[in-house]
């Protein structure tokens, strides 16, 4: 929204029209002009009020200006100068359109703003009215706004500018204009049509008349944006020597490779590696082979899910000596191509799906940089520029090939060492959860790092969807390091997910943690090592529909929550005694969670070090997680930067994040069933309504027979009350059934003299999974309906 300032705002016509071409906003000023007032023009299309015909298209640029003739109430038509700013999709999307209605001539002898000398100099220079609207420019700001100053002159700055920045610019204006005290402003903003970020340093002066009384501010603007670029490589430099190389692993050195030059350096960027020989034998270090079969490693995109990807990462291609990647391996060189040379269409002919790609996608410039190390050559990486509209330069070119060399050494580095701990590092991978399931109850990131010199470890961390929309969180740690820790966390892991799929309540689920806890150390006893298997845990359930939150741990960290609209704070948990012990209560806590909560699960490994204690890493946690901005991901590696030494811990870290979601009320739906099997029709049409109101009419079919037979059953072996529950989430519908009844259903196979038992049975054949589990109250069963298209 736009400062307010005790200003005439009419002396400025301005309108709104949104993506459709409505008017959506209309103020004083604009009625000034045209006599429409804004109930009559409001919601109406912006066409309308054009006197020269149809609507004309204005161009898909940031900003336009010329003459519109414009209809007037009383029927004239109205030639008006018009200077319209296309926002960006964050800031609505819409156009602003504005045009001075005051203040369009030149200022008079006595005026003590003329007194404020613009003169011919190469320095921009604006000055501005005690109104905050402009009263004149030299060439020089003229150049830089390119619009000439008689048209801008009554304008504000945010007229003027028409984005965010502007109305913060406008804001150092206002308090220079009431102070009287002068102020320097850096600000970055897109410049003319192009788009390219111009850093500009703003020294603003109060002017003055004789008696001393401010009556308006001069802006002299300096463009420092060489400056600003030169220091932007030096610290893209600075980070990926922080950044890259933080573990001795291929994939994450090459993924922070890609992190660190997205968006600073292009707008996409892959990593492909060759294959090392097999074996572990010494890598050549002669010419690469064509076509060269390159592995891709990893990839990162300024968009959500990185659509400019069209190799699947771990996927090999090949490619041949006429590629761009082909062509920088033989050479050693990187090979830089672009629109505006007209050579990308000739470098990209050996691919048309590639071409066809690009060209949807607006490429524009690509660069190719070979990964070399200690003479052998490793891969390539591709920078890619869609978005940003400048193609590469020099200076791109080099910082490329410097960032690229630097990874080059850390890839090789992690290659070596990973040929040392092959196996266990395998077995590792092989126990965790290569990905976190998307649910619709929150979104998850998560970190592992395994201890620098101390071996594979036992933490471990999990995301398991439940019924009803719910999703579980753990995370745990068993002692130890080693395979047999390892193999120890892929036995608990995977007994949480089994204990997971019956519903148990997080209490119950580490009593019986603690009982397999229990076993597992009994069996290590008998090899003779006693007590050997020791364990620590947290679990948590998450409800999106009541937004609570039910947690229980075991010996293990409590988790630390990050509220919408508060600092971090630790969540008070009994602390519960660790797996293996016997016998001893565990306890669970439930949250109510307000929507878009973070709650931050790790391991001891994470806060704990040589160089401080437990306390002063909580503070650190609870440090890097109040620094707010960005997504999971950048929280997670903020995190990990911020507690973990570059070197490596000297213990296996484990971090989930987890912010929480919550279902609407529109998209829950609840019925008391009545206990007849006469009533059972109008809970079906009442079903078939709702799936209507939700846009499901396809599904309508499957989910009536599936309520009808779960309705059913609870009629026939259930006792009241009874009740039906939809609940609709972006990719599945759940059916629920509760009753008081206990007892649980099980699956079978119908005789054919048989009159019943076929429901079930036919429930699990038309939805995704089925289930049932125990309440407080009873139980519930329930059937999950896939709505995707591959489901």
């Amino acid at each position: 929204m736009s400062p307010v300032y005790p200003f005439d705002e009419a002396a400025t016509a301005r309108a709104v029209v949104d993506e459709h071409g409505v008017l959506v906003e209309w103020n004083e000023g604009a009625r000034r002009l045209l006599g429409w007032a804004p109930d009559e023009v409001l919601g109406e299309r912006a066409a309308t009020l054009l006197a020269d015909g149809p609507a004309i298209a204005l161009p898909d640029e940031p900003r336009w200006n010329g003459v519109l003739t414009v209809r007037h109430r009383d029927g004239r038509a109205v030639p008006v100068w018009i200077l319209a700013h296309h926002r960006r999709p964050e800031d609505g999307g819409d156009w602003l359109l504005v045009t001075p209605l005051e203040g369009t001539g030149p200022p008079g002898p006595d005026d003590p703003l003329a007194h404020a000398e613009l003169i011919q100099s190469p320095c921009a220079v604006a000055i501005y009215d005690e109104r905050l609207r402009l009263h004149a420019m030299n060439a020089a700001m003229a150049d830089v706004l390119e619009v000439p100053a008689e048209r801008l002159r009554g304008l504000r700055h945010s007229e003027i500018g028409g984005r965010r920045q502007s109305e913060a610019f406008e804001w150092h204006l206002h308090q220079v204009l009431t102070t009287g005290r002068g102020n320097d402003v850096r600000t970055y903003v897109p410049m003319g049509g192009h788009g390219q970020v111009s850093a500009w340093l703003a020294r603003l002066s109060p002017i003055t008349d004789r008696r001393g009384q401010v009556r308006g501010v001069c802006v002299a603007a300096h463009d420092f944006t060489e400056q600003y670029r030169a220091r932007q490589r030096l610290q893209l430099v600075n980070e990926a020597s922080v950044r890259i190389g933080t573990t001795l692993d291929v994939p994450r050195t090459a993924q922070e490779l890609a992190d660190v030059c997205v968006p600073a350096l292009a707008d996409f960027v892959s990593v492909d590696l060759l294959d090392p020989p097999e074996h572990g034998g010494e890598p050549l270090t002669g010419p690469v082979a064509m076509p060269a079969a390159l592995r891709r490693v990893a990839h990162r995109s300024v968009e959500a899910g990185s659509p400019e990807a069209l190799a699947v990462t771990g996927r090999t291609e090949l490619y041949p000596a006429t590629s761009p990647q082909g062509a920088c391996l033989v050479t050693g060189h990187a090979v830089v191509i672009s629109k505006e040379s007209g050579d990308l269409e000739k470098w990209l002919s050996w691919d048309p799906v590639r071409r066809l790609h690009s060209g949807e996608l607006g490429v524009h410039a690509t660069m190719s940089v070979p990964i070399r190390a200690r003479g052998v050559t490793l891969g390539v990486a591709v920078f890619t520029r869609f978005r940003q509209p400048a193609p590469f330069m020099p200076d791109d070119v080099l910082l490329a090939e410097e960032v690229t060399a630097r990874a080059a050494v850390c890839i090789d580095n992690a290659r070596r060492y990973s040929r040392e701990r092959e196996t266990a590092l395998a077995l590792q991978r092989s126990l965790l959860p290569r990905s976190l399931p998307r649910t619709a109850a929150l979104e998850a990131a998560s970190r592992y790092l395994p201890a620098a010199r101390a071996g594979v470890g036992g933490d471990w961390f999990d995301v398991i969807p439940l019924s009803g929309s719910r999703v579980a969180m753990v995370v745990g740690d068993v002692l130890g390091h080693g395979v047999q820790a390892s193999a120890s966390m892929g036995r608990l892991r995977t007994a949480v997910r089994t204990l997971a799929d019956i519903d148990l309540a997080p209490d119950e689920l580490l009593t019986h943690l603690d009982d397999v806890v229990a076993r597992m150390s009994a069996e290590a006893g008998a090899e003779g090592r006693p007590g050997e298997v020791g364990a620590t845990c947290l679990y948590a359930v998450y409800d999106p529909v009541t937004r609570r939150c039910t947690l229980a741990r075991a010996g293990h960290p409590p988790p630390v929550l990050v509220p919408p609209d508060g600092p971090p704070r630790r969540v008070e948990l009994p602390s519960g005694p660790p797996l293996g012990l016997g016998g001893l209560p565990f306890e669970s806590v439930e949250l109510q969670l307000p929507e878009g909560s973070v709650l931050s699960f790790y391991t001891d490994g994470l806060v704990e070090s040589r160089e401080r204690d437990t306390e002063a890493g909580h503070r650190l946690l609870c440090k890097a997680l109040a620094a707010g901005g960005g997504s999971l991901e950048e929280t997670c590696d903020r995190v990990l930067h911020t507690l973990l030494p570059a070197g490596g811990a000297s213990d296996d870290a484990a971090l989930l994040l987890a912010r929480t979601r919550a279902l609407p009320p529109s998209q829950v739906a609840t019925w008391d069933v009545p206990a007849d099997p006469a009533l059972v029709a109008p809970v079906r049409k009442q079903v078939v309504d709702r799936l209507d109101d939700w846009g499901l009419s396809g599904a309508a079919f499957t989910t009536e027979l599936v309520v009808s037979e779960l309705v059913t059953n609870a009629i026939r072996y259930g006792t009241p009350p009874i009740r039906l529950r939809l609940i609709h989430d972006e990719s599945h519908l759940t059916c629920e059934v509760s009753d008081t009844t206990h007892t649980a259903p099980h699956l079978r196979r119908a005789k054919t003299w048989d009159e019943g038992g076929r429901g079930l049975l036919l429930v699990a054949q038309l939805t995704r999974r089925w289930g049932s589990r125990h309440t407080a109250e009873g139980k519930t069963i329930w059937a999950e309906l896939g709505l995707l298209d591959d489901e």
